[in-house]
């Protein structure tokens, strides 16, 4: 059997400070694209069943304070991601009227966008690649997130990462528009200067 002690607690006296964790760099649209790439190698994405209520995964990305979710099956293969622009928009309201079912019967599958609709970029591209292509990419396609792939270790497709417009913006402090196609990045430079 283990002897385990206490140990020696202390009182706090005089000026105590709080660590903190390094405040996160500038981010630029010259910025490397990895300063704004949720990188899945290094975080716990945020994943969820396909046969869930399209509630129940609102409720946890606001748990979670996330805006999208990977959808997982039971081998852990990649099924499609669901968004809160997906269940907060007109896709419920869609389905509904399609299939004449209650707003708490949808399941995120329903709603969800599948693998075979989901973009990626390779892990190679975005390696040498800046912020200003990742805001250019995701508006000319309109989406709000794109993955990254990746082959591990052996040889098998990986998602390793994922670009959220969102996070760009907080990251970057300005507002993108996803629904206008951007000119060039001359344009996305004036609205950075803007702010």
């Amino acid at each position: 059997m283990f002897d385990y002690h206490p140990l020696s607690a202390r009182y706090l006296t005089g000026n105590v400070l709080v660590s903190r964790p390094p405040q996160s760099k500038s981010v630029t649209l010259e910025s490397s694209a990895f300063d704004v790439m949720t990188d899945l190698r290094h975080y716990d994405a945020a994943v969820i069943e396909p046969h869930v209520s399209m509630e129940f995964a609102n409720s946890y990305m606001i748990q979670r304070g996330v805006r999208s979710l990977l959808v997982l099956n039971q081998d852990q293969s990649l099924k499609g991601i669901i968004t809160a622009t997906d269940i907060l928009g007109e896709k419920p309201l869609r389905f509904i009227q399609d299939r004449r079912v209650r707003h708490d019967e949808i399941l995120v599958s329903d709603i969800m966008t599948s693998l075979e609709h989901l973009e990626f970029f390779s892990i190679e591209e975005v390696q040498n690649a800046k912020v200003g292509h990742i805001v250019a990419s995701l508006r000319d396609t309109g989406r709000q997130h794109i993955l990254v792939m990746e082959n591990n270790a052996v040889n098998k497709p990986s998602i390793c990462g994922i670009f959220s417009l969102t996070q760009i913006e907080r990251q970057l402090g300005v507002t993108i528009s996803s629904t206008k196609v951007a000119e060039n990045f001359a344009e996305i430079e004036k609205m950075l200067i803007a702010h």
